[in-house]
């Protein structure tokens, strides 16, 4: 049990990382030394902004939530 939490919590950290680089940058930070900051959008955000923010924060819950529950088990079992 506590080797699949494991495993899926390196699977969720992988996809968190990519999903989250994938984001595009708002300016004023890290993103517009790399070049993000020559790009200003008129509008608002589009769908696929919208559902990447949804799909990032979906697995961010499930991150944590594999986090708590390793952390439970590892003291229920040591």
């Amino acid at each position: 049990m506590v080797m699949g939490f494991s495993i899926a919590l390196i699977v969720f950290s992988a996809l968190l990382m990519l999903l989250v680089l994938m984001h595009k940058g708002k300016g004023g930070g890290l993103s517009d030394m790399f070049g993000g900051g020559m790009q200003s959008s008129v509008g608002g955000s589009s769908v696929a902004e919208r559902n990447l923010d949804r799909i990032t924060i979906v697995v961010g819950l499930l991150w944590f939530a594999c986090i708590v529950a390793l952390g439970l088990l590892t003291k229920s079992t040591g």
